[in-house]
């Protein structure tokens, strides 16, 4: 298995180290048919250890809690939204508070005028409901496309977003509070060096080996400075230096960690501390994947 060099100052704090992402593993197996087709995963923040995920489009607007062996344990209705066509789910803090987002972006037939990006206070009463904080309306700024991919960056004030079908993948951003008016995303550029299809994976598929390098899932590094982006192949990291904006990183290649095989995989979370990253799949069962940071010293690589 492929493993890629990040610099463990980019996920913690500790410039002396480098940090190397181990080979995955199964971690568990997703049965619980209440989490029949996980679409967007989350580190929960006000349940250390345990992970939100939500389903897709044709299920109930609901939370779904699990631990990190993928077991169910518990469900939440939540209450203001409706699943439209929910895509990605990301948990953030932000003035002491403990938020869910919910990407309310797909769009397989590119009609979408209405999107939303609907933020809940993460529930800590598993026994309630989840409570709507308020919800970003956009609009992209060139007509529709589909989007499974969202991430929160609390301390930018703002919710970066990765276009799913368009080739490059192309990255936006829309502040994660306004004034109640619809924002329109503005386009930050495009993630070049995405692995694409080739012709050993269209022979092999002719009908599904097109869709292998389309973009389902993102997560932020704790720090906010990896940003995860999920194909049904690989993983890919759009890296900035600490002082560096989004549109800079952009320049640079993306390293990428190549996934083991997994039908569908829609959904991927950071743990709280940055050193694990999970893999879900659409499909059920779902093999839960883990990665794992290793830690050697400079010196040793």
């Amino acid at each position: 298995m492929q493993r890629i060099l990040l610099s463990l100052a980019l996920l913690l704090s500790d410039p002396s180290l480098a940090a190397r992402w181990g080979s995955p593993e199964l971690a568990g197996l997703v049965t619980h048919e209440a989490m029949d087709e996980i679409s967007g995963l989350a580190a929960s923040r006000t349940h250390p250890g345990r992970y939100w995920a939500i389903n897709d489009s044709g299920n109930t607007a609901q939370l779904h809690l699990m631990d990190d062996r993928g077991r169910h344990q518990a469900s939440v209705d939540v209450v203001g939204a409706k699943n439209v066509d929910w895509e990605d789910l990301a948990s953030f803090e932000l003035d002491g508070r403990n938020y869910l987002l919910v990407s309310d972006t797909g769009d397989n037939g590119g009609i979408r005028q209405d999107l939303a990006l609907h933020v809940f206070e993460e529930p800590s009463d598993l026994t309630g409901p989840a409570t709507l904080a308020w919800t970003v309306r956009f609009r992209w700024p060139d007509g529709p496309r589909d989007c499974e991919a969202a991430a929160v960056d609390p301390v930018r004030g703002e919710i970066l977003l990765v276009s799913k079908k368009r080739v490059p993948a192309q990255l936006f951003r829309v502040p994660l509070k306004n004034d109640g008016s619809e924002a329109v995303a503005e386009k930050l550029g495009t993630l070049s060096g995405i692995q694409q299809p080739d012709a050993g994976d269209l022979a092999r598929s002719p009908l599904y080996g097109r869709y292998r390098a389309q973009i389902t899932a993102a997560d932020l590094s704790p720090n906010g400075r990896v940003l995860a982006v999920l194909s049904y192949r690989s993983i890919h990291f759009l890296v900035r230096g600490r002082d560096e904006s989004w549109k800079r990183a952009l320049a640079a290649s993306l390293p990428h960690l190549s996934l083991p095989w997994i039908p569908q995989a829609e959904a991927l979370a950071f743990s709280l501390d940055g050193q694990e990253m999970f893999i879900a799949s659409e499909q059920l069962p779902s093999p839960l994947f883990r990665y794992r940071v290793e830690m050697k010293a400079k010196a040793a690589d």
